[in-house]
């Protein structure tokens, strides 16, 4: 018998004896790990021994009321670790209030992302935000509630059963790096609670100026600097975002154990991965830009080593929004897993350069430089999201800044059929997938081609392709925030109409926008289903092309993608890539190819 840890034995106890093999197998696979990293993080503070034994009796106990249908999802993603990286794995992202109206009308349009292909939902923020401005649901107030607009616990949990019931995962945000200055950890420290007041970083004002010397700015027009000063705290709080959220200290254990215990709450009511935010941020090193730090990763590894002994069948994603060659330490090591999956932001941002400037090398360049994935991992690829497209995140693959700020201009000034709305001084650009594609301007075959175009990439690229609401009905910018205090100053919400039950009556209309979206999106998911070259973890390789719109990969042996990024027209030799004869590409048109024949 193997030999136990006093910390594994506390584990143990706290579970039924009939749990006990299961819990015993996977401590024994991942507790080094978890030592090894908590031991770096936390070893040499005083107490840590009986800190990490009470860490894991948490752990146990949260284990121990895992349901029995979670249980059995544990025990089959255990036995198919892979699952997620499937071809026919297909995200949805939405806001609960602006897809269905509250989580039960979440539940009403589970028949529509069926008939999608969906088999993952994001919902963003739901837990109970900040009383008052919240950054969309970023600025939590409660890890434990949920949004009283939007429902109750047990709709909660009643909508995650019948997702499961029908095949999808749900995906929840788990705010990492802060919380809303309303929540009880901050309401406490703001009372005087010594213990809550070291859940956050409290500086003074020369402390604070030395660590702002060399911190960016994530919002410098709406909110600039990285510190306020809190009355109540007597000093300045770290906030990184915005004022009311409150940047927690990972150097200290008690906030490392509560948020386990939170994810480990949540993933008890149904959630199957967690989109973990703001990870880049979560450690504070002075003379540094406090991002990607080492003590991040170990933060990330210990999390997962927690999951993986406790709910096995949840996965963790990265919010981080870094330059390509920073991804990879996201999804850690072969020894020491951290995420199972990462967005891969500059492969969006480099599609969208690459419709501004018909040119496809930027594509080329991060799709050539996007390391191998280690095994049981994935990207998320995906066209429009949530939030604003920032340009500065090609500056390595651009090479100047000027460059960038003309394809920021290409979507942002009128310059173009893009309807899109400048962000961040300009840098950024914020509007629909279909209104940055021409279909405000010019609904026509051409901005529907340049709307699939893009969407083809994310689908065939390898990894877990994520579409946003509403573009599979080409809905258009909602510039009605503007007339809203609460939002105007705030563009990303150009993106964030309410879902357009119009269109959606449309969607079987091939006379209309939203059906020949509808019907062309549909068509390229289910080719992508039917290929398993294009699993997450296939070998995706930049192939030669004459034109330097042609964006040409290659999936496995038998899969080739040929991508028209220009308004031209030209003719391409299919004997170059497998196939026979020549083929004429239309403006911004694509060809799938598989084993030599043209699919799409």
């Amino acid at each position: 018998m193997t030999t136990m840890s006093l910390p594994l034995r506390r584990l143990l106890d706290a579970l039924p004896a009939g749990r006990q093999a299961d819990a015993r197998r996977r401590a024994a696979r991942h507790e080094a790990v978890l030592a090894d990293r908590l031991q770096r993080l936390y070893g040499h503070l005083p107490g840590h021994a009986a800190w990490l034994e009470s860490l894991m009796t948490d752990v146990g106990c949260l284990m121990a009321a895992r349901p029995a249908a979670l249980q059995a999802v544990d025990a089959a993603r255990e036995d198919d670790p892979t699952w997620f990286c499937a071809p026919t794995m297909l995200g949805y992202s939405a806001y609960v209030d602006r897809f269905g109206g509250n989580l039960r009308g979440v539940k009403e349009r589970i028949p529509h992302l069926r008939d999608l292909g969906v088999t993952y939902l994001h919902l963003l923020p739901f837990l109970r935000p900040r009383a008052g401005e919240n950054d969309g649901g970023f600025a939590v107030a409660s890890f434990d509630d949920v949004d009283p607009r939007l429902g109750t616990v047990a709709d909660l949990e009643d909508l995650t059963a019948s997702l499961r019931e029908a095949g999808i995962s749900l995906c929840s945000d788990l705010i990492l790096n802060h919380v809303a200055d309303d929540h009880p950890w901050a309401q406490g420290a703001a009372a005087g609670n010594p213990h809550l007041r070291d859940f956050f970083h409290v500086l003074g004002r020369e402390q604070a100026d030395a660590y702002e010397a060399t911190l960016g700015q994530v919002f410098p027009q709406a909110a600039p600097g990285n510190f306020t000063h809190v009355d109540a705290m007597g000093g300045w709080v770290w906030t990184t975002f915005y004022p009311f959220q409150w940047d927690l200290n990972y150097a200290n254990p008690a906030v490392f154990a509560a948020v386990a215990a939170a994810l480990l709450r949540l993933a008890n009511r149904g959630i199957d991965v967690f989109r973990l935010d703001s990870t880049a941020f979560l450690w504070k090193r002075l003379g540094t830009d406090c991002m990607n730090q080492p003590e991040a990763h170990w933060l990330l590894q210990a999390l997962r080593a927690i999951v993986d002994i406790a709910a096995p069948g949840v996965l963790l994603k990265a919010e981080a929004i870094v330059p390509t060659r920073e991804l990879p330490a996201y999804f850690g090591a072969a020894d020491a897993p951290e995420c199972h999956l990462a967005y891969h932001s500059t492969l969006m941002t480099a599609g969208w350069a690459a419709l501004a400037e018909e040119d496809a090398s930027l594509v080329r360049e991060v799709a050539a430089a996007t390391p191998a994935l280690p095994a049981g991992a994935s990207w998320l690829t995906y066209v429009r999201c949530h939030d604003d497209i920032g340009w500065k995140h090609l500056l390595a693959e651009a090479g100047d800044i000027s460059r960038l700020a003309a394809v920021a201009h290409f979507y942002n000034d009128g310059a173009s059929y893009a309807a899109g709305t400048g962000f961040q001084g300009g840098l950024a650009t914020n509007g629909t997938a279909a209104a940055l594609c021409g279909f405000s301007s010019d609904p026509s075959d051409a901005a529907l081609r340049r709307l699939l175009l893009v969407h083809g990439l994310a689908l065939c690229f390898g990894g877990l392709p994520v579409l946003y609401t509403g573009d599979e009905l080409a809905m258009a910018n909602d510039g009605s925030y503007r007339d809203d205090p609460a939002r105007a100053h705030d563009s990303r919400w150009i993106q964030r109409a309410p879902f357009d039950i119009v269109r959606y009556a449309e969607r079987n209309d091939a006379t209309t926008p939203a059906g020949r979206a509808y019907a062309g999106l549909r068509r390229l998911i289910c080719l992508r289903r039917e290929l398993p070259e294009l699993a997450a973890g296939v070998p995706c390789t930049v192939l030669p092309s004459d034109d330097p719109a042609l964006l040409a990969l290659a999936r496995g042996d038998g899969f080739r993608a040929l991508l028209n990024f220009s308004g031209r027209s030209f003719a391409i030799d299919l004997g170059a890539y497998g196939g026979t004869g020549t083929l004429a590409l239309a403006p911004w048109d694509q060809v799938w190819l598989h084993r030599g024949r043209p699919l799409a």
